[in-house]
């Protein structure tokens, strides 16, 4: 810190606030080093740190904000847990509004950890844990943070904190989505809404439940149901103006394209309410698929993902469905260009779909091999061959069909027998 003290008044913390961030930041530090004690300097030292942080934020000085945390430890000693943990939280706020700090906030929140462990704080140390746990789950780390995260789901549900564990079983059922363990991830996801129930949830943690359980239904194929979860999500975060109602617009165009309405599309993106507020690459990649879509052109698809590659298949949800779309699309143009014949170079439906001759061989093998059609690919002559239909013939199951019947006579005869026997 400053070597230079300024005294834990109002005009110190005013001054401070008239001044750039550079010049601010010394006098906030000084603010600091202030050895009062007194009530009316601890209230002044905690906006003070407030400030601090948000200004160093704005320089970007994520190592300091990181030793102000470790600085400010004899100060914590002196105010309430509750306010030390809010102050806390803000500042790895503060570090995680920085970008490319990923790593920072990982070892940042491990010697928070380990800290409150040693001074018994139990209610930041959870926090700070989930958090941990979201950090881990970004940086692809899911062993860790699934393990993390099993041992603080039976503590947090013993202490009955239930927006905590609201946030833990949300947060569980991303991780067990991430990891494609579906049925674990929909367990956790219930659970998370069963706790939402017994206690008020703050609109943007509700948006974030609305958004994972359109993800999970989508996943089913579900797509009208999860189109109505993702629709609930977009409401919530565009009335907070939260940036995350970008991705409930996204998720809603996605099932519309799915299910064979990629004409309303362009709808809902010209609509007053999303037109000019979400404006961007996003909902112009999601355009490019509907329209793609609609003409079913292989080629558009492809120019749209090569175009659009960070919205499209950079974005792990989309990317999974348009994947599956493509296939479809793909099979269905080629079923339609093979019909008229029985042998044709492949080479020319190549051109007709206007894709690569190795990219239709290989999946024209793919199709025989899952019996779409009847067929066999001559790789000699580069040609396809397409079978008939081999037509099955009426006279087995009719044979197996009076089997069956006279199976049914003769046990109801043995029946009958036996009891005029009897």
């Amino acid at each position: 810190m400053s070597s230079q003290r300024f005294p834990a008044t109002e005009d110190s913390i005013n001054g401070a606030k008239e001044k750039t961030a550079a010049e601010a930041i010394p006098i906030l530090y000084g603010i600091l080093e202030d050895p009062s004690s007194s009530s009316e300097a601890i209230k002044i030292k905690e906006v003070a740190i407030t400030d601090l942080s948000d200004r160093l934020r704005e320089e970007g000085r994520a190592e300091e904000l990181q030793s102000l945390l470790t600085k400010l430890r004899p100060f914590f000693s002196l105010i309430p847990k509750a306010k030390t943990a809010k102050l806390v939280r803000g500042i790895i706020d503060s570090v995680a509004k920085i970008p490319g700090t990923s790593d920072l906030q990982i070892s940042l929140c491990k010697e928070i950890v380990q800290w409150t462990r040693s001074e018994k704080r139990t209610f930041l140390r959870q926090r700070i844990e989930a958090r941990l746990a979201a950090l881990l789950m970004e940086n692809k780390e899911y062993s860790e943070a699934l393990n993390l995260l099993s041992g603080l789901i039976k503590e947090v549900r013993r202490l009955d904190d239930k927006l905590l564990l609201v946030e833990i079983d949300l947060l569980e059922s991303k991780l067990h989505f991430a990891l494609r363990n579906l049925p674990k991830a929909k367990a956790a996801l219930t659970a998370a809404r069963t706790a939402a129930n017994a206690v008020y949830v703050p609109p943007a943690q509700q948006g974030t439940i609305d958004l994972q359980s359109g993800i999970l239904h989508a996943e089913e194929k579900d797509y009208k149901t999860a189109y109505s979860y993702f629709f609930e999500a977009f409401e919530a975060f565009n009335t907070l103006g939260d940036p995350q109602a970008i991705y409930g617009l996204k998720y809603m165009l996605l099932c519309k394209i799915m299910v064979n309405q990629a004409e309303d599309v362009a709808g809902i993106i010209s609509s007053p309410k999303v037109g000019l507020q979400y404006k961007g690459p996003e909902l112009d990649a999601m355009k490019a698929i509907a329209d793609a879509h609609s003409k079913r052109s292989l080629k558009l698809f492809e120019t749209a993902l090569q175009n659009f590659k960070t919205q499209l298949d950079e974005d792990p949800i989309v990317h999974r469905h348009l994947s599956a779309l493509y296939d479809t699309l793909q099979e269905q143009n080629l079923c339609r260009l093979i019909e008229p014949f029985s042998r044709v170079e492949i080479a020319h439906i190549a051109e007709l779909i206007e894709l690569p001759s190795h990219q239709v061989e290989k999946k024209l093998s793919q199709m025989i091999l899952d019996k779409k059609f009847a067929g066999t690919l001559d790789q000699g002559a580069g040609c396809l061959i397409i079978f008939d239909d081999p037509k099955t013939d009426a006279i087995y199951p009719a044979t197996l069909e009076t089997i069956s019947n006279m199976e049914k006579v003769v046990d109801s005869l043995y029946a009958r027998s036996a009891k005029i026997m009897a």
